[in-house]
């Protein structure tokens, strides 16, 4: 089976003159779920809007091992879900996944119908049938989940996706994820230690505008938790 891989060269971001990302450069792997941990404000969807190439890096570039080649990555090659979900709120849940079904019917390799792909979620049959508009955000975000459940792309990104939703939808997610990993680059933004600790494969810290891998016997440590915070807070106070 194909192995792909996700690497950062020399990537670097400043607004206003101060420096977010510090020429970092990284290799994510297919097989793995890693948890991307910092502060608010560190710069967790920053990188994640470079990558989606919705915000433009000052330098550096980010590459992917996909299909035999090494390649730019593009938004084609991942999905990217929102912490803050936007969705075309005039239409329906059930109109929206069609139309998204439509347009990647070429990349979809699943027997799933929308149905199928709703119950997966917990949408109840009446409300995938009223306006996203009127949905709450734990449902917005459901809805941005199965956008990456239909499409499969090598490279998932989630931006604090679990905090919205309810402890059954989360706990299926979290089984979903696992399941899907073999697959995928999933890169997982938090800053809950807790759920970094218990989803994810690989803990990133982003610190300082720097990416840090920890060392994955320190999960066992029962100080564990201190250290990483320890390490957050040596972090500049006015970020």
């Amino acid at each position: 089976m194909e192995h792909k891989s996700l690497t950062l060269k020399n990537i670097t971001k400043s607004f206003d003159n101060k420096k977010i990302l510090k020429d970092i450069s990284f290799t994510f792997q297919q097989g793995e779920i890693y948890a991307l941990l910092g502060r608010n404000g560190a710069g967790k969807t920053t990188l994640f809007n470079i990558l989606a190439e919705e915000l433009k890096k000052d330098s550096g570039e980010v590459l992917i091992s996909y299909e035999g080649n090494i390649k730019k990555l593009t938004s084609d090659h991942l999905s990217y879900v929102y912490s803050n979900p936007i969705l075309p709120e005039f239409l329906t849940g059930y109109e929206f996944i069609k139309f998204f079904m439509d347009i990647n019917k070429d990349k979809l390799n699943s027997s799933l119908n929308i149905d199928d792909y709703f119950d997966i979620i917990k949408i109840n049959k009446e409300d995938r049938h009223k306006l996203i508009k009127a949905y709450s955000h734990g449902m917005k975000n459901k809805i941005q989940m199965l956008m990456f459940m239909i499409s499969r792309p090598p490279v998932i990104l989630l931006d604090e996706p679990l905090t919205s939703l309810d402890v059954v939808v989360a706990l299926e997610i979290k089984k979903l994820l696992r399941e899907i990993k073999k697959d995928h680059i999933i890169i997982f933004s938090t800053h809950i230690l807790e759920l970094a600790k218990d989803l994810c494969d690989e803990i990133v810290v982003l610190n300082e505008g720097k990416l840090e891998m920890i060392d994955k016997e320190l999960l066992k440590n029962p100080n564990f938790e201190e250290e990483i915070m320890e390490m957050l807070r040596e972090k500049d106070s006015d970020d």
